[in-house]
């Protein structure tokens, strides 16, 4: 006598939905990343204008330059905070935001913010 084996798997309709599900996630990420790629890029603008350091016009065109190379168009020179810490070394500072229209009256926005300070023990946690 032989014994039925119940069957075991994922049935053509929960296949669609995680399909479909999976689907939105990749097409949100590939929207999602190019944003990712050009905070690092603003980034590394920005620390590579503080450390050539001088006056801040002179920070805010060597951050025109990297912008230029590395096809920033989220934020320009202008926008950026330019202050000294307390060491007298130059601190860039910026804030943007990022909408991603994903459909109909749904949008994605994403906050981006960044600073070459350097922070000391002191003031990690707290």
């Amino acid at each position: 006598m032989k014994l039925k084996r119940r069957q075991q798997g994922i049935t053509l309709i929960g296949l669609i939905f995680v399909g479909a599900i999976l689907a939105c996630v990749i097409l949100v990420g590939a929207q999602v990343l190019p944003t990712l790629i050009e905070y690092q890029a603003i980034t590394k603008g920005a620390k590579k204008a503080a450390a050539e350091g001088g006056t801040v016009q002179q920070i805010r065109a060597a951050f025109d330059r990297s912008a230029t190379i590395d096809q920033i168009t989220s934020i320009s020179a202008k926008d950026l905070e330019i202050t000294k810490d307390a060491n007298g070394e130059p601190v860039v500072s910026f804030a943007y935001d990022r909408e991603i229209h994903l459909v109909g009256p749904a949008y994605l926005v994403m906050k981006y913010e960044g600073t070459t300070a350097k922070f000391g023990p002191s003031r990690i946690g707290g």
